[in-house]
């Protein structure tokens, strides 16, 4: 069954009472249903994004079906019952490979606690599943909200996010005074403000179509995609 971060009319009107700019994005978007990951189930969570680093989520699908048709259920046990050169037959990469082979054995260890990582406060579970190999900082944010579904992350390492405030508030910059002003002004519901920056940032939505930041020639940045 598919699960949506959950959200309702007690979070829309805080951060409307908060932020008018931000109320008027909000009624342009409307509600937002945003799929989460893995049914709560962190392991699975963290491999797939593993897995879904810096390849297409198309590509991301394919490998994941054939690491399920291999493994039947992924988790720790299961994986570390491979070797990373069986994992790398899904199509992923070795590097990839050697990262879940590493994750499945540190918890099968039990020398990572991800029962832990769950009762921890925000910026505890970020700075420990950052120590994985293969997680950075924005992943582990992204694993926060997506898949523990935790009400108050917002990244400043996300460039979608930069977008959609630039795109909402006129800025032709956002910098991390400006992004902390913004943090403390949507908590304790800065994911559910995610939700509506995301959205903002495609450039489809009503009214807002254009990205305030300097013209530049040549190659542009990529940005993550939500």
């Amino acid at each position: 069954m598919t699960r949506y971060f959950e959200y309702g009319d007690k979070e829309i009107a805080y951060l409307k009472s908060r932020d008018a700019k931000l109320a008027a994005a909000i009624d342009a978007v409307g509600h937002v249903n945003r799929e989460m990951m893995e049914e709560g189930d962190l392991f699975a969570a963290i491999v797939r994004n593993i897995v879904g680093q810096q390849i297409s989520s198309t590509a991301q699908a394919t490998v994941w079906a054939r690491l399920v048709a291999m493994l039947g259920e992924v988790n720790p046990a299961t994986v570390s019952a491979v070797s990373p050169s069986q994992l790398q037959t899904c199509g992923m990469t070795f590097k990839k490979a050697e990262y879940i082979a590493n994750l499945a054995d540190l918890v099968e260890s039990g020398s990572f606690d991800l029962d832990a990582v769950k009762q921890m406060s925000d910026a505890e579970a970020i700075k420990v599943l950052s120590t994985l190999k293969g997680i950075g900082e924005w992943t582990a944010e992204m694993l926060l909200l997506f898949c523990l579904g935790r009400p108050d992350i917002l990244s400043f390492g996300d460039l979608a996010i930069h977008r959609g405030m630039r795109m909402v508030y006129h800025h032709r910059k956002v910098t991390r005074e400006m992004f902390e002003k913004y943090r403390r002004r949507y908590s304790p519901y800065g994911s559910v403000a995610s939700l509506y920056l995301w959205a903002v940032s495609h450039m489809d939505v009503p009214g807002y179509d254009r990205d305030y930041a300097p013209k530049h020639n040549g190659r542009k940045k990529g940005m993550r995609s939500h």
